[in-house]
Order: C-alpha cells, then sequence, then structure tokens
C-alpha cells in the first residue's frame, strides 16, 4: 500500500515509517528536516507542513499517519492547523483505507502547556469529524494517543534524574514506550485494524490515572 507519514525524520514518525517498509509497503515521507531513512522503498520531501501552497502532489494514498508535530512552538497551526490541512489534501478522498492522527494523552488529561493541550485535545475531536466522513470509503480514522516515548523532544526530562524519578512515580508500569513500540500499535490501527474507528486511543503506561504533569522548568 502507498503509505504517507508526515514527521518521518526521528522518533516516532521514522519508527512508523521503518515499520511499513519492513513490510515492504510504499512509503512517502514530509518534514521540515532531511530525511533519515534510507530505503528503496521510501521516498522523502523536505517540507515545511504549514506550507500549504507548496505541498507534494501525491496521488493515491492508502494510509495517512499525521505524526508531525511540535512542543511550545505554534503549537495549534502545527499540531492541528496543519493535520487538518494535510488530512483534507491526501486524506478524504476515495481510494483512502486508514487514516492515523498521532495524538497524546495530554489531550485527554490536560496536563501540560496550554497550546500544546489544546492542540492535542483539536485532534482528538477532529479524528471523530474526519472517521464518520470516511466511513463512506469504508475506511477508519483514529488517534493514538502517547503518554511518554524516548524521543529526542524528551530528552530534558529523560536525562535528568530528579525528574525521571519523578515521572516514574507518576507512571504505574514504571517505563515509557519506545518510538518502536508505538509503531507497532500504529501498524495494528491501519492495517491490520478494519472495524475501530472515530476512537481515541490512550497508550500511556497507565500514566493518565494520576493526571499530573511533570517537566523541567
Amino acid at each position: 500500500m502507498r503509505v504517507l507519514i508526515t514527521g518521518t525524520s526521528q522518533g516516532i514518525g521514522k519508527a512508523i515509517a521503518e515499520r511499513f517498509l519492513k513490510e515492504n509497503h510504499e512509503v512517502i515521507g514530509i518534514d521540515r528536516q532531511e530525511g533519515a531513512i534510507d530505503c528503496s522503498g521510501y521516498t522523502h520531501y523536505r517540507q515545511d507542513i504549514c506550507d500549504y501552497e507548496n505541498l507534494p502532489e501525491i496521488n493515491d494514498v492508502d494510509i495517512l499517519i499525521n505524526n508531525a508535530g511540535t512542543q511550545n512552538e505554534n503549537d495549534i497551526d502545527i499540531n492541528l492547523k496543519a493535520l487538518i490541512r494535510i488530512t483534507e489534501k491526501y486524506g478524504v478522498q476515495d481510494k483512502i483505507k486508514s487514516i492515523l492522527n498521532i495524538g497524546s494523552a495530554s489531550g485527554h488529561t490536560g496536563a501540560e502547556f496550554p497550546e500544546y493541550c489544546a492542540s492535542k485535545g483539536g485532534v482528538l475531536a477532529y479524528t471523530k469529524n474526519v472517521a464518520m466522513r470516511v466511513a463512506g470509503f469504508g475506511a477508519t480514522c483514529n488517534s493514538l494517543d502517547p503518554g511518554g516515548v524516548f524521543t529526542p523532544l524528551n530528552d530534558c526530562v529523560v536525562n535528568d534524574p530528579e525528574l525521571w524519578a519523578e515521572i516514574m512515580e507518576e507512571t504505574p508500569l514504571k517505563k515509557w514506550a519506545t518510538p518502536e513500540e508505538i509503531a507497532e500499535w500504529a501498524y495494528f490501527l491501519t492495517v491490520i485494524n478494519t472495524f475501530c474507528t472515530g476512537q481515541n486511543i490512550l497508550v500511556d503506561g497507565g500514566e493518565s490515572i494520576n493526571y499530573n504533569f511533570v517537566w523541567k522548568e
């Protein structure tokens, strides 16, 4: 299948792309940074997803995964508005089989920075809207909403022993996910799943049970 993924230069997006490439899918990545995947089945577009006028023309997308996002950097513009534009351009069409939006546990709890929470909360609601509209094509649309994941964005707390100990106290399973673990969820929800739709799937090791957000000042 033809799989379009945003934000593939590192972290969760890169792991998801590699998971699909492992199964011999055609993968197209859009990221404002240079591509970090060297594989014959992968095509990379270096493009800011907020630059709507210059988005590449990519037809017949089977699976769309909206992963690109940021924290404390025009969060609503990047995490929500650009995600909507990407979805309307590539996802809401009769060839689509599945759309997956990477949300956040913070969209459920509100336990993070204000604009970040607002942007991810919007993703959760928009997911349900899209699910209703693509159902007519026999397609699904869900959000995958991780808690703590070992990505470069989180290095400032992962590498702080005091904060890390506090975070682990807030996480019942006493661990965070790897990008590869989140990629397995993404693959399941878009390729294997054909019936679950319009759902916001929270994968956070139980952290949201406590509703406390720990971060570096």
